[in-house]
């Protein structure tokens, strides 16, 4: 069931402003330590339609095994032939807005300890890790939480390693994230298309200084 929150929902223990029981299409794609986003397609004349804003939150089951997450959304486009997109982006992509002050920790969980100790705003999130790596992460200036967990130079996933599993206000860091049962993927068994899409249009070349 997808339901809508406003934007300033937090506990997600009540149906919010609603189901969106008329979605035309919705989905959820969440890549390895990347992109985590919901798609939907909707009516206007949908149930609660009018409710659906910017920032808003839409709540959606990720995949068959984990409870449903909240996603805030961050575009809606103009109505064609009575239909609108909206696009959003898991609630985690909030913490690109927690400032965070330098700090130096020496293994994955002191560094949490420490991003959470020195966040400047109001941070909800809570970190868990069984990552045991060793290691100094270093930041250096103020930095967002979010660029911190991964993305740059000196972030979590460059000094610690890991896989993350984004539950809610959730960020755990694990060492592994899901099980190898041993299956292998074959052309003719369970693979019955294959296209590769090779693209070169942003391919820098040379370099000319001046």
């Amino acid at each position: 069931m997808l339901l809508l929150y406003p934007s300033a929902e937090t506990a997600f223990t009540t149906n919010g402003l609603g189901a969106l029981s008329d979605a035309i299409f919705c989905e959820v794609t969440e890549e390895r330590n990347g992109a985590f986003e919901l798609e939907m397609e909707y009516p206007i004349t949908g149930i609660h339609y009018e409710e659906i804003k910017s920032r808003c939150i839409v709540t959606a089951k990720p995949n068959p095994y984990d409870d449903p997450q909240p996603f805030r959304i961050y575009r809606v486009t103009k109505p064609i032939s009575g239909r609108v997109k909206i696009y959003a982006q898991h609630i985690s992509y909030d913490l690109s807005g927690v400032t965070v002050s330098p700090f130096t920790a020496g293994s994955a969980a002191g560094a949490f300890t420490a991003l959470k100790n020195n966040s400047t705003d109001n941070n909800p999130f809570s970190f868990q890790t069984d990552v045991h790596t060793s290691g100094t992460m270093t930041v250096s200036v103020p930095s967002s939480a979010r660029s911190l967990l991964g993305g740059q130079t000196g972030s979590f996933l460059d000094v610690y390693g890991g896989e993350y599993e984004w539950d809610r206000y959730t960020v755990k860091l694990l060492s592994q994230r899901g099980q190898n049962n041993g299956v292998t993927i074959r052309y003719g068994k369970n693979l019955t298309n294959l296209e590769q899409d090779e693209n070169i249009s942003s391919v820098a070349t040379g370099v000319y200084p001046y």
